[in-house]
């Protein structure tokens, strides 16, 4: 599968909409349009995401990221037809933060937090140790894979509706108006609502 852009006219919910309507007529190229577009997205949201984290980037190249977020998509869409692009939308975002957070747990380490939520305890210099205890104060320094994972674990822990708009604009890298539009409310709404989430994204996921 390849990634593709669609031409920036045509980027819009309308657009979307229009080649759901497709697919569910029974046009299988509608299908791989919209995966292209969703693909583009993708793959310039992971990058820009993986510079931010360079031990991160390490692991995985970008393409290789975008590009199993982008199967997880085409699958799911093999199953399912979105009812509007707000849904479709919706689930790029979900495809590409579950292919992140899946990342940097595989790469967490025996003593991630992650690594040890069905762990119990071990021995250390004499003493019985709580791995999970262990694996937060790993979580409390600086370390940019537990920051990275508390950073998507964030995500899924917000409220319904600004997790919807932090897809948009954090995995899909949608302009607020363009969010707005496609949630079908006011740019003074998705602003309020992201002033929300960057409050809680400061509380449960600091940098």
């Amino acid at each position: 599968m390849t990634f593709g852009t669609v031409d920036s006219s045509g980027e819009t919910s309308a657009w979307v909409d229009a080649k759901i309507a497709a697919l569910r007529a029974g046009n299988t190229q509608a299908r791989d349009e919209l995966v292209a577009f969703a693909a583009g997205r993708m793959q310039a949201a992971t990058q820009r995401m993986l510079r931010r984290f360079p031990k991160v980037r390490r692991w995985e190249e970008t393409n290789d990221v975008a590009q199993n977020a982008v199967i997880r998509l085409y699958k799911t869409l093999q199953k399912i037809v979105p009812h509007d692009a707000r849904e479709f939308l919706a689930l790029a975002a979900v495809h590409i933060r579950r292919e992140l957070l899946d990342l940097a747990r595989k790469y967490a380490g025996p003593q991630s937090h992650s690594a040890n939520h069905q762990t119990s305890a071990f021995d250390q210099n004499g003493r019985r140790i709580s791995a999970v205890d262990v694996a937060a104060s790993l979580e409390d320094s600086p370390d940019e894979t537990a920051r990275w994972i508390m950073l998507h674990e964030a995500a899924e822990k917000l409220p319904d509706e600004e997790r919807e708009l932090f897809g948009l604009i954090w995995y899909l890298g949608m302009p607020q108006a363009q969010a707005a539009e496609t949630l079908g409310c006011s740019l003074r709404t998705v602003k309020r609502r992201w002033e929300s989430v960057k409050s809680h994204m400061r509380h449960h996921a600091p940098d």
